[in-house]
């Protein structure tokens, strides 16, 4: 039996902590604070659960990275819509009660699924990729985010995410809906195996899957998540 708490003990208790000064902070592992001093920060559209000071929202611009990009956008219906957050203040943002993970890059990269992106410094170099050799069989899941540079990433997960080593004598298959990221260094490839039973619903629902090789990580959780379905 929950024990019931006084107001006083609930306000203690969900107050938000101000542990010290760095510039992104995790409330909890489902909340992320970004201390943002006239600067900017790119969060996933929807992402912004409360803020305070002086903070400004504006959709990404068509042309805001390039026209190369926009058209790209376009055409592959990739996922991680952003907006930009300017200006001075606290910034909390949050998406779906999933778990966040916030990585550090110092020069390195890692590939993200639009579905998955939280939020990442303007300092971050981006681009859209597309995964080789996936036909007509999963449309939507051919193109995910790069990300290069020096800066912080906000990735989130449905539950605790799980990181697999990848080398050239040991590859990694992962099912495409539980794929989280990879580093940028390697690129997958998609393995199919497709049947008559597969088309007639009656296949073991595992007939796609990702194909790392090389050298570096994939990351993966504990759930399926529909990212690479056509979006409508």
């Amino acid at each position: 039996m929950t024990t019931p708490k006084t107001l006083n003990e609930f306000l203690a208790e969900t107050a938000d902590q101000q542990v010290n000064d760095a510039p992104w902070e995790l409330e909890n592992e489902r909340i992320l604070e970004v201390k943002l001093s006239q600067q900017k920060v790119w969060i996933k559209a929807g992402a912004m659960i409360a803020y305070r000071g002086g903070i400004k929202f504006s959709r990404e611009g068509a042309f805001e990275h390039g026209a190369a990009r926009f058209f790209k956008e376009m055409f592959t219906a990739e996922g991680a819509k952003l907006t930009k957050a300017t200006g001075s203040g606290r910034l909390f943002l949050a998406e779906g009660g999933k778990r966040i993970t916030l990585l550090k890059l110092e020069g390195d990269g890692v590939t993200v699924n639009g579905n998955d992106l939280l939020a990442f410094q303007d300092s971050i170099n981006w681009d859209i990729r597309m995964v080789r050799k996936l036909g007509g069989m999963v449309a939507g899941g051919l193109f995910n985010l790069q990300l290069k540079g020096h800066g912080l990433v906000a990735l989130t997960t449905h539950g605790r995410p799980l990181t697999l080593r990848v080398t050239r004598n040991q590859p990694v298959f992962t099912d495409p809906n539980a794929t989280v990221a990879w580093s940028s260094n390697i690129e997958p490839e998609f393995k199919t195996d497709i049947s008559l039973r597969t088309f007639l619903g009656r296949g073991s629902g595992e007939s796609v899957q990702m194909a790392f090789s090389g050298e570096g990580f994939v990351v993966v959780q504990p759930y399926e998540e529909r990212s690479f379905q056509r979006r409508r």
